[in-house]
C-alpha cells in the first residue's frame, strides 16, 4: 500500500489581507515542508479569509484573488516548497461567474482548480448569491495515489461531489473548510465525516479554520478519519497548528474518466510512483473534545480576541456594575487580551448600592484590569431637572449617561467599548438601547443568561484548578441581578424567572416554535404571551445592538431576519 504523509494547516486567516495570508500559507507550507509532508492542505478560501460577503461580489477583488493564487505558487516554489502538493481556497471567477474555490499547486503552478459544489444558503451562510456552483471533479495521481478535493459544504449535502469521486475511485479526499462553531457541533462534525469517508470509500482529511470573523467563530477541530469510519488523528481547538500525519493508503487503479451524475470528471498524474517505504511519524495525540463550557469560553475568547486585533485596537473599555455580566465579559476581556489592554470603569448612580460598588472593585482587583470610577449623579441630575423626567425615562437617562461616559473614554483614548448585555435580555428587549446598548462589540450577546451563570461557576472552578484566583466575584453570581435603576429594583420585577424565561426562549427563537407548540410543551398561556410579545416588540433594539460572537444554532442577526415593521404577532387569537 502506498504511504504519504499529509499536513493540516489549521490557520487563522484575516478577511481582504491577500498579501498576509499569502505569507501564512507559504510559512505554514515550511512547516510542512520541514516535517517531511508530501501534501499540505489549507483552509476554505485562506487567501481570502472567510466569509468575505460582498467584496465577492466586486470584480477588482475576484482579479485580486486570482492574481494572488498564481503568485503563491511561485512563491510557494521560492520556498523551497515545490515538491509539495498544496491545497489553497481562494476566492476565483471564470466565465460562468464568481467561485468558492480551491487551487491545487505543485512546482510553481496552478496544476487544477475545484469549485465549491453545494452551496450553502441557509442561517448565516448567502453563497448562492455570490457563487455558482461547480461540476467539474479533477482527480490528481500523486505518488502513486489518487487524491480528489472537496470544500465544506460539499459534504453537508447528500449526494454531490462526494458520491461522485465514490464512483470515480480515489483514495484520499481531502475536504477544505470554513465551517464556523456552534455549541455542540464537534460531535455532528466526526459523525458526519465518517459517514462522507465510507460513502467515498476512502479516508477524509478535513482540514478547517480557527478564529474570528466579525460574529463568526471557527473553532478548528481539524480530523482525519478512514473509510471505515475510525479516527486517526485530530487537534485541539481554537488553537493554529499544524497536523501531520502518515497514511497507508489504496493504490489508485481507477482510470475512468467518463461523467459521474452530471460532474465532469479529470484526471492528471503529477507522479504514478509510489513512496519508497519510510519509517512513519508517531501519530499525534488525539485532541479530546472540550468540555461545553470549556469549549464555549474559548469561542468567546476567540471571537473577542481577533475582532479587537483584527480591527486594529489595542484595548478595550466597559462598564463594571458589579452584576454577573460585567464581571463575566471583563474576565473573558482579560483572558482574550490581557489584563493590560481592559479598562473598567465604575459608574455609580445615587440608586447603586454599596455591594455593587465593591463587587465591581473587586472584579478589578481578581482580574489585575485597570480601573476607574466616574460617578453619573451630576449628569443624570443635569437631564432630569432640565428636561423633567420622571419613571422610565429617568431610569434610562442613567444607562444613557453611562453609555456616553464610555463612548467619550473610547473617543479620548481609542479603546473598543464592550456591550455587555446577554441574549436573554437582548431577546426580550431588556436594555436600554444608547446606553448600556452602546458599544463596538457584545461578547456574550448570543449566551442566555442560565449559560452566564454556568460559565462564570466554571470559569472560577478553573482558576481553582489551575491555582489561580478566581476572576469572578461570588457575591457577582450569587446575589439576584438589577439594573439598579430605581431603588430596590430586581430584575424579577419585569421578567419572568430566568431558568423559565430561557427554555421559552430557546424554543421560541432557536426553534421557532408558534404560540400552540409552546402551549403543548406544557408553558402557561400567559406566560408565553407576555414573553412573545416582549421578544417581537424588541426587533428595533436587536437591529442596533453591536456585533457579538455566534455560540449556538440561531443567533440574533443574520441568523435571524425579521421585518422590525410586523404587525404579525404569535398568540391566542392566531390559532383561529
Amino acid at each position: 500500500m502506498p504511504q504519504l504523509r499529509i499536513a493540516l494547516a489549521q490557520v487563522n486567516p484575516q478577511v481582504g489581507d491577500l498579501a498576509g495570508n499569502a505569507d501564512l500559507v507559504v510559512e505554514w507550507s515550511r512547516k510542512a515542508a520541514e516535517s517531511g509532508a508530501h501534501l499540505v492542505a489549507f483552509p476554505e478560501m485562506v487567501l481570502t479569509g472567510y466569509p468575505v460577503e460582498d467584496l465577492a461580489l466586486r470584480q477588482s477583488f475576484a482579479r485580486a484573488s486570482r492574481t494572488a493564487v498564481d503568485e503563491l505558487a511561485g512563491r510557494l516554489a521560492d520556498a523551497g516548497c515545490g515538491d509539495l502538493l498544496a491545497v489553497v481556497g481562494y476566492l476565483d471567477r471564470d466565465e460562468a461567474g464568481v467561485r468558492n474555490a480551491a487551487a491545487l499547486i505543485h512546482q510553481g503552478k496552478v496544476v487544477a482548480r475545484y469549485a465549491k459544489h453545494h452551496l450553502p444558503n441557509y442561517g448565516v451562510f448567502d453563497e448562492y448569491r455570490y457563487f455558482v456552483p461547480g461540476s467539474k471533479l479533477p482527480i490528481l495521481r500523486w505518488h502513486g495515489v489518487d487524491i480528489g478535493v472537496v470544500i465544506c459544504e460539499d459534504i453537508w449535502q447528500d449526494g454531490g461531489p462526494i458520491a461522485a469521486l465514490g464512483q470515480a475511485g480515489v483514495d484520499l479526499v481531502v475536504c477544505v473548510n470554513g465551517s464556523p462553531y456552534e455549541r455542540n457541533k464537534d460531535d455532528h462534525r466526526a459523525e458526519l465525516v465518517a459517514r462522507r469517508a465510507a460513502e467515498a470509500g476512502a479516508p477524509i482529511a478535513y482540514v478547517n479554520m480557527v478564529g474570528g470573523q466579525d460574529e463568526l467563530v471557527f473553532d478548528g477541530d481539524s480530523l482525519v478519519i478512514d473509510a471505515k469510519g475510525e479516527l486517526l488523528a485530530r487537534v485541539p481547538q481554537f488553537v493554529e497548528e499544524l497536523l501531520v500525519l502518515d497514511l497507508d493508503l489504496a493504490a489508485g487503479t481507477s482510470t475512468s474518466v467518463e461523467p459521474v451524475d452530471g460532474f465532469e470528471v479529470s484526471r492528471l498524474t503529477l507522479d504514478a510512483v509510489e513512496m519508497p517505504a519510510y519509517e512513519p511519524l508517531p501519530a499525534p495525540p488525539l485532541a479530546a473534545p472540550l468540555p461545553d463550557c470549556a469549549e464555549v469560553w474559548g469561542a468567546l475568547v476567540t471571537g473577542l480576541r481577533d475582532y479587537v486585533h483584527k480591527n486594529g485596537f489595542r484595548s478595550v473599555v466597559l462598564g463594571l456594575s458589579g452584576g454577573i455580566d460585567s464581571a463575566v465579559v471583563a474576565s473573558l476581556a482579560v483572558d482574550a487580551l490581557g489584563a493590560d489592554a481592559v479598562y473598567g470603569i465604575s459608574m455609580p448612580s445615587s440608586y447603586s448600592s454599596d455591594h455593587s460598588k465593591s463587587d465591581a472593585a473587586l472584579t478589578a482587583e481578581m482580574t489585575g484590569l485597570h480601573y476607574d470610577t466616574q460617578p453619573i449623579e451630576n449628569m443624570v441630575r443635569a437631564f432630569v431637572d432640565q428636561l423633567d423626567l420622571t419613571g422610565l425615562a429617568e431610569e434610562n437617562i442613567q444607562a444613557r449617561c453611562r453609555g456616553m461616559t464610555l463612548m467619550a473614554l473610547s473617543n479620548a483614548h481609542g479603546h473598543l467599548v464592550l456591550a455587555t448585555g446577554n441574549k436573554t435580555e437582548l431577546a426580550v428587549g431588556y436594555s436600554t438601547i444608547y446606553g448600556d446598548a452602546v458599544g463596538g462589540f457584545a461578547p456574550i450577546k448570543d449566551v442566555p443568561k442560565t449559560l452566564v451563570w454556568e460559565l462564570a461557576w466554571w470559569r472560577n472552578a478553573e482558576a481553582e484548578r489551575r491555582g489561580e484566583v478566581p476572576p469572578i466575584p461570588e457575591n457577582s453570581i450569587t446575589k439576584p441581578p438589577s439594573a439598579e435603576l430605581r431603588p430596590g429594583q430586581v430584575d424579577a420585577d419585569s421578567l419572568p424567572d430566568y431558568e423559565l424565561l430561557d427554555r421559552v426562549l430557546d424554543q421560541y427563537v432557536e426553534g421557532d416554535h408558534g404560540y400552540s407548540d409552546l402551549l403543548a410543551g406544557g408553558f402557561d398561556p400567559a406566560l408565553i404571551e407576555r414573553v412573545l410579545t416582549m421578544v417581537d416588540r424588541a426587533e428595533y433594539k436587536r437591529r442596533q445592538y453591536p456585533p457579538g460572537t455566534k455560540i449556538s444554532l440561531k443567533a440574533f442577526g443574520r441568523d435571524r431576519r425579521l421585518p422590525i415593521t410586523n404587525s404579525w404577532r404569535e398568540h391566542a387569537t392566531a390559532l383561529v
